[in-house]
């Protein structure tokens, strides 16, 4: 990991992620008396209704219909994700908002697609192949001159590589180097320059500060979680020293990851500022957090920042990677919204939903641009955060599974076992016989708790392992073993999971329910 995050001009660095809408509002002495909790209409704040309006010419109606449209299409989506398995090729909302397209590669599928009251799609490659392909240009990554990034489109079934002018050719290059199809690639061409949006402007608007060896960075928070505050990893390294906006010491970054697989950052909070779940929209207002469940591809989506304010756009794919001039980044999330010098590390929302917190893009908010983020679930499961939530309670609670580490998972998800949806029946025969669910192959999850409940014949001993799949195979990182029936909690990163279930002892007929984010 590199230990320079943030570009510097000088030896002073007075810059890094800059000031954006945070999550910390009533901090002892830095909040304005001004700002107060916004009123909320269906549990959307007015004020990213009146974003959405400006931005994508929606009225308050249409604005709160697609973002519970797109509520219900990220809980469907899933499901169909986790019952079609390796047959799923991506999921979507057309440009009305309100449709939700599925691909797929057989008619079996489709017709679980439809069942669902979505739209199915026959494609050639499932989302596993292009997400394959993908991790392939993810290994040649160091070589990737004159490419800006690339990403799964699901909507043309194909992997883009963004290439700049003049460099079409190299896209290309890059794509054979890696040993993908060329059926299976298209090159798109963007004059773009993507970077992390660190910026030199000192706004008055909730910063924190990072003591480094250059000298003093400024960030801004993202979301609030227990014990800190999550936000982009290209605004210090672990170990380093924070400091609230008034000078005070605060913490220290704990964990941090940038370039490489994510742009995340995680810093603790340790002298007594207050920690609470909203987002400062920088006009007087706190915008409610209310969970993180994770919004689809051409969803609606806003992002506040101090130096732009809040702006809304439709997401365009997930799981990007972006090359910046420090080096690649994965797993970002790719927006038609604009951010400018100053926004990095501030919060995403899909109404009261957590998104993410921005990296980096291009462009501004005057010419318009692209602006990457990176999933703020992925954070909270790779290093066993709590989101705080204007509910109290916790959208993503700890689990004795955060790492990909075999684990036995607690027995806190009995009552979440009631109503799965994703239904599997099977036998097992004898003892040490074993059967992998879905029986198609495996499953891709987003970040985000996962349960199951594995009703198991009466007197036999059965048990249940959740793998997730890696470059050498599958991995068991959660289970749940011992007599009777089974309940699995676990909250884990995104990935291709499959459940495993094993017969210790006995046989007979099973029944799993599960349920992935």
């Amino acid at each position: 990991m590199q230990r320079r995050r943030i570009a510097v001009a000088a030896a002073v660095v007075a810059a890094a992620g800059a000031a954006v809408a945070f999550t910390l509002p009533s901090m002892a002495g830095t909040t304005p008396s001004s700002t107060k909790p916004a009123s909320t209409r269906s549990g959307v704040a007015p004020q990213i209704l009146a974003a959405m309006q400006r931005d994508l010419g929606l009225d308050g109606d249409q604005a709160t219909a697609r973002l519970k449209r797109a509520k219900w299409a990220s809980g469907v989506s899933a499901t169909l994700a986790a019952k079609t398995g390796s047959d799923f090729g991506g999921a979507w909302l057309a440009t009305d908002g309100t449709t939700l397209k599925v691909a797929v590669t057989n008619a079996g599928a489709a017709d679980a697609v439809r069942a669902a009251g979505a739209v199915p799609v026959m494609v050639k490659r499932s989302e596993q192949t292009l997400d394959a392909a993908k991790e392939k240009l993810d290994a040649v990554r160091a070589d990737a001159a004159g490419v800006s990034g690339w990403y799964v489109d699901v909507k043309t079934n194909k992997l883009v590589v963004v290439a700049k002018p003049g460099r079409t050719a190299a896209a290309k290059s890059l794509a054979a180097e890696a040993g993908v199809k060329t059926d299976a690639v298209s090159v798109l061409t963007s004059p773009a320059t993507p970077k992390p949006l660190a910026g030199t402007d000192l706004h008055g608007a909730d910063p924190y500060f990072i003591s480094l060896a250059e000298g003093t960075a400024r960030c801004s928070i993202g979301f609030a979680v227990q014990g800190g505050f999550v936000t982009a990893g290209h605004c210090g390294s672990a170990g380093d020293q924070t400091f609230d906006q008034n000078q005070v010491a605060m913490g220290s970054v704990k964990a941090s990851i940038f370039p490489g697989d994510n742009d995340e950052g995680f810093v603790q909070v340790t002298n007594g500022d207050s920690l609470q779940p909203f987002v400062n929209d920088f006009k007087g207002n706190l915008l409610p957090v209310a969970g993180s469940t994770e919004a689809p591809v051409g969803a609606a989506v806003c992002r506040s920042g101090s130096t732009s304010g809040t702006h809304c756009g439709t997401i365009e794919a997930k799981n990007q990677t972006v090359v910046y001039p420090e080096g690649a980044v994965t797993g970002l999330t790719r927006t038609n919204a604009c951010a400018e010098s100053g926004d990095s590390g501030g919060p995403w929302l899909a109404g009261d939903q957590a998104q993410g917190v921005t990296s980096g893009g291009s462009g501004d908010c005057t010419t318009g641009g692209e602006t990457f983020f990176q999933p703020v679930n992925e954070i909270l499961a790779i290093n066993n955060l709590t989101l705080l939530t204007t509910g109290g309670d916790a959208s993503t609670p700890p689990s004795s599974a955060p790492t990909e580490e075999p684990s036995t998972a607690p027995t806190d998800a009995a009552d979440a076992c009631a109503n799965l949806p994703v239904q599997a029946q099977g036998s097992l025969n004898r003892a040490g016989q074993a059967q992998a669910i879905p029986g198609n192959g495996a499953f891709r999850a987003n970040a985000g708790r996962q349960v199951a409940c594995l009703d198991a014949p009466a007197g036999a001993d059965f048990d249940l392992f959740l793998q997730r799949h890696t470059a050498t195979g599958f991995r068991t990182v959660a289970k749940a073993t011992g007599t009777g029936d089974k309940t699995l909690s676990a909250n884990l990163r995104s990935g291709v999971y499959r459940y495993v279930v094993v017969a210790s002892a006995g046989s007979g007929a099973y029944t799993l329910g599960f349920a992935a984010p």
